[in-house]
């Protein structure tokens, strides 16, 4: 009976102290957004200043707060989430539409409210992806506003690194951003399947830009040149204009001998994925259960991965066709015809006497037909036969003039020394 008694009393004093502890929460003041330490956003801030740690120097500072724009969102449903008293929309409404047309919100894109300790709401900010900010201001109750366009700068960086697995995952390794992992397959798209021919222990050297917004790293803008071991092979790359971009020149890759890159045909029509089955005149059917030629290769993807035209052509049709079920059939040049197979759906425009180009979106990954999983059955016909994609040997577009070879090599000459080889550098030595 006794400890039943000091039982009761002791969860008596528990019950006392928590209700003590519950009315303190209650009644004292709540934190300010100081003090929750709300993280400031990436380049869409307006003076990196605000987020210093010094509590002096946030004294008296706005702090923003994110949301998302929703879709079908309106430019005044934006403003009252941010914050925006229902008696001051209109003024501010009007104030932002003389910088920013309402029409181009756009769904899953942020924007912040700027919080200040004491006042409340003084502003709505409203970045533009890539190019600049809206800034709106509220002075007691009054709104105006402008546009300030982002400050754009570059750095060039060089990375290099070792294949340890996922190229992303080596090239951050590396110290390198895992989008330059998209660019350098753009850059190699002819030369390498990025889904078969790289190998653990390739090694790679990129040269390129970093752009900058306000300071705030936003993407690799332009890589100038790259060198890439793979297995026994070195490949080459450097960016050179074949003319004048007043004259109408643009920008391209080409080897160490000034011959082009790009070729009539990529390597494979997705960037990333696996091959799932290659081609073969006898393979076991998954769903028929017996041998049958498998023109094509397999790639599995997930449902709606885009397809990419492999070549410039014109579509020969774009519908059902038996079990390969969505299919997309392309004319080249040479004699060439390619097909994609088991697609969920197409890209718009896409249809009978359509010209597309190479890389070009042409539709997407699905399962339709007889298809035991998601994924891509690329196939291409040469002169009324189907070979395989695989071994395609792709002619290369014109060559550059003979008179821009000087400045060609000159240019290459300048880009080894950035790699940090020197111009006559052996590459098969290894880096």
């Amino acid at each position: 009976m006794r400890t039943e008694q000091l039982g009761r009393w002791f969860a008596g004093l528990l019950s006392v102290a928590l209700a003590i502890f519950l009315g303190w929460l209650a009644i004292r003041p709540a934190p300010s957004l100081i003090e929750v330490g709300v993280a400031a956003p990436g380049s869409a801030v307006e003076d990196d200043s605000a987020f210093a740690l010094d509590p002096e120097a946030l004294d008296g500072v706005p702090f923003p707060l994110e949301h998302e724009i929703r879709r079908g969102d309106t430019l005044d449903g934006v403003l009252l989430r941010a914050g925006v008293p229902e008696a001051e929309l209109r003024q501010a409404s009007a104030a932002v539409s003389e910088v920013l047309d309402p029409r181009k919100l756009r769904a899953r894109e942020s924007f912040y409210s700027m919080v200040h300790r004491d006042e409340g709401l003084v502003g709505v900010r409203l970045p533009r992806r890539g190019q600049g900010v809206v800034v709106a201001d509220r002075n007691h109750g009054a709104w105006t506003s402008r546009y300030r366009p982002y400050r754009r700068s570059h750095i060039r960086r060089l990375v290099r690194g070792e294949l340890r697995g996922a190229l992303e995952s080596s090239i951050r390794r590396a110290g390198g951003p895992a989008s330059l992992a998209e660019g350098m397959a753009r850059v190699l798209q002819w030369d390498l399947d990025f889904n078969r021919d790289l190998r653990v222990g390739d090694r790679f050297e990129i040269l390129f830009d970093e752009l900058l917004l306000d300071g705030q790293f936003q993407g690799v803008d332009q890589i100038h040149a790259l060198r890439y071991r793979n297995r026994d092979r070195w490949l080459e790359a450097y960016r050179f204009a074949d003319e004048e971009p007043a004259q109408g020149g643009s920008n391209r890759y080409y080897d160490a001998n000034g011959q082009p890159l790009q070729r009539q045909f990529l390597r494979s029509p997705l960037p990333y994925s696996r091959v799932t089955s290659r081609f073969s005149l006898s393979r076991f059917h998954p769903v028929l259960k017996r041998r049958m030629p498998h023109y094509g290769v397999d790639y599995g993807a997930p449902v709606g991965t885009p397809v990419r035209a492999t070549a410039n052509g014109t579509v020969v049709s774009a519908g059902t066709r038996g079990g390969g079920g969505r299919t997309v059939r392309l004319r080249h040049a040479n004699g060439y015809l390619t097909a994609y197979l088991h697609l969920s759906g197409y890209a718009q425009g896409v249809r009978a006497g359509a010209r597309v180009d190479q890389g070009q979106v042409i539709g997407y990954v699905g399962s339709t037909g007889l298809s035991t999983g998601p994924h891509l059955d690329y196939r291409v016909q040469s002169n009324g036969r189907w070979i395989n994609p695989a071994t395609l040997v792709s002619e290369p577009v014109p060559p550059l003039a003979d008179a821009l070879l000087p400045a060609f090599f000159e240019r290459r000459d300048a880009l080894r020394h950035e790699l940090g080889g020197g111009a006559d550098r052996a590459l098969r030595a290894g880096p």
